[in-house]
């Protein structure tokens, strides 16, 4: 696969606590050399928006952990689609899944992707899942409508591996995040059926990819 087909595969991102805005214009300014989207914090959706129109922008929502009240997501979702987000990458609450609450894990997730009218991405945080619970997960998501599952916010231990993707891939389309380090390992999760590639470091993975 070379450069100009693995670019818009990939959603280079910044989402540490420390990112300033000009963290952020970097990325959009990489992402727009590049041909990658983008992946920012909720806060600087507006700001993208404005200074990288064609940029492709994905947000998170409930990040990184989850355990935000339903309707604290839904109206951090909205907002974030209002300020000009194209997609919300949004993280399961994990502790609710372990505990058996399957339904209220669907119906906070459904409550989502019905109030938006962009593709809304489950996180999974598959580091912290045993198969079973992946599977529950990938599940909850298909039945809200979601539009891909994520293997892993990049927070927790842990990232994307080729057995989660194959797992995850008999659900919905996945995003393979956290861990992707270079052109060798985007190729291998893109071989194992992901079809997007979530990474910090988007320019390294293509600067090793054929021209």
């Amino acid at each position: 696969m070379d450069r100009s087909e693995l670019a818009p595969l990939i959603d280079h991102t910044v989402l540490g606590p420390e990112t300033t805005p000009d963290d952020v214009r970097t990325v959009l300014d990489e992402a727009d050399e590049y041909g990658m989207n983008a992946c920012i914090p909720p806060y600087a959706v507006e700001l993208a928006t404005e200074y990288a129109p064609d940029v492709t922008l994905a947000t998170v929502i409930g990040f990184p952990h989850g355990q935000h009240a339903p309707d604290a997501k839904r109206t951090e979702g909205v907002a974030a689609w209002q300020d000009g987000a194209d997609e919300l990458d949004v993280v399961i609450n994990v502790g609710r899944l372990k505990a058996g609450e399957d339904d209220a894990i669907k119906a906070e997730l459904e409550e989502l992707v019905a109030a938006v009218p962009i593709p809304v991405k489950v996180i999974i945080e598959a580091p912290l899942l045993t198969d079973a619970e992946k599977r529950r997960a990938c599940e909850a998501a298909v039945a809200a409508d979601a539009a891909m599952v994520k293997t892993a916010t990049g927070f927790a231990d842990g990232g994307a591996t080729i057995d989660d993707v194959e797992l995850m891939s008999d659900f919905l389309p996945v995003k393979a995040s956290g861990g992707i380090g270079s052109y060798e390992d985007a190729v291998a999760m893109l071989e194992a059926g992901a079809e997007r590639i979530g990474a910090s470091n988007g320019v390294d993975i293509l600067e090793g990819a054929p021209e």
